[in-house]
């Protein structure tokens, strides 16, 4: 062991990319052009009436100081009055809304708010690394949940043994998925929260792709009665406004859940910088406005050219009904690393391997759609003169 290094990084999952990143950096530093379509970062800018909201709010010396607290007030009233008008549910302002300095923060403290050392959390597997991290650090036992085609994608809660379920103190969720581009309509939702409420666990429902939909809307899992008992649900700006370094996002639900996670909050971190804030609560107000409505067109029409380039290509893989991402199932005589380093060695077009969002995810790689429908349709001639 690294002496220099706390024993609790040991229990984290070994990074099965660190191959592919040293022959993409090795590519690159021969010159090659390489097409990356494995970070989800998104490559569209944020709408311009948002950066002028940011500008006029960060020369105000008013949001200089600490933003200390659970959130600007008039935010967290404007995230209830949204929710209440996208999905018929009521929210609190004052209890039931909690900002976030990104979605990915406050995934990443909430098993330190909520679960004991030694304690299970269930966790999907193929899934967003940080649930797996972030119950690693508060010393709780992560459960895989293996998530599979035939399945729709959504955990099998009558495969989880008895034993995993009475220990089971809280459970992570995805949908829209990353990696696998699933969505969980509400009956599957309404299942999950029985399922939860029988067995006295907690849920965490990450939707920062929810409003990243290409056909119709996802539901919030707090559309379920009973949801608001056991679960809050997550939601980040990155994806909707294409506001990724703005660092900023929210959760919502369960008053006691995120008391819990604030009082983690502030003795970590203080807050998320004002003018971020306003920016946010005008990006919010005009959610249907032309240009947000852009980003996701955008994204379609790479989704239409890359799965249907890939499915002349020989692959086979569903048309995303939302995400940024695709999910192509391995060629017969492929593993998902093998798959990888082949197309970027031979392609110099960058896809990430299954097998790193969890075992479950070996056969498949994962396309992140964030480069130029140009460089998606010259990705996909690369990979088809391969004959894979």
């Amino acid at each position: 062991m690294d002496p220099m290094r706390a024993q609790r990084l040991t229990a984290l999952p070994p990074y099965l990319f660190t191959e592919i990143d040293r022959q993409r950096s090795q590519a690159v530093a021969a010159g090659h052009d390489v097409i990356d379509l494995g970070v989800g970062d998104p490559d569209l800018p944020t709408p311009a009436f948002i950066v002028a909201r940011l500008a006029e709010a960060a020369r105000n010396p008013a949001t200089h100081r600490y933003p200390l607290g659970i959130g600007l007030p008039e935010l967290r009233e404007e995230i209830a009055k949204w929710f209440a008008s996208r999905f018929g549910v009521s929210l609190d302002p004052n209890t039931e809304v909690l900002i976030l300095i990104g979605s990915k923060e406050g995934l990443g403290h909430l098993p330190l708010a909520l679960v004991d050392p030694g304690r299970t959390v269930l966790v999907p597997d193929p899934g967003y690394p940080v649930y797996q991290s972030a119950t690693v650090f508060a010393g709780a036992r992560p459960y895989s949940m293996p998530l599979a085609a035939d399945h729709g994608w959504l955990p099998d809660c009558t495969a989880i043994p008895a034993p995993v379920r009475r220990d089971a103190r809280l459970m992570f969720l995805n949908y829209p998925n990353n990696p696998t581009t699933a969505v969980a309509d509400l009956p599957a939702l309404q299942r999950i929260v029985s399922f939860a409420r029988e067995f006295n666990m907690l849920i965490a429902q990450d939707a920062a792709y929810g409003e990243l939909y290409f056909e119709s809307r996802p539901p919030s899992i707090l559309q379920v009665p009973e949801a608001k008992e056991i679960a809050v649900e997550f939601h980040s700006f990155s994806k909707t406004f294409s506001m990724a370094g703005w660092r900023i996002g929210f959760a919502v639900g369960n008053a006691e859940i995120l008391a819990a996670l604030a009082q983690v909050k502030s003795n970590l971190d203080s807050g998320t910088f004002q003018a971020v804030q306003l920016a946010a609560l005008h990006a919010l107000r005009q959610v249907d406005h032309p240009e947000v409505g852009g980003l996701r067109d955008v994204y379609r029409r790479r989704r239409d050219a890359f799965c249907s380039g890939m499915r002349r290509c020989g692959f086979e893989l569903a048309t995303p009904q939302a995400t940024f991402y695709a999910w192509c199932r391995c060629p017969s005589g492929y593993d998902s690393m093998g798959l990888a380093a082949r197309i970027l060695a031979d392609a110099n077009v960058v896809l990430i391997p299954g097998v790193g969002f969890g075992k479950a995810g070996e056969g498949y790689v994962r396309a992140a759609l964030t480069v130029s429908q140009e460089r998606i349709e010259e990705a996909v001639e690369r990979i088809g003169r391969l004959h894979l």
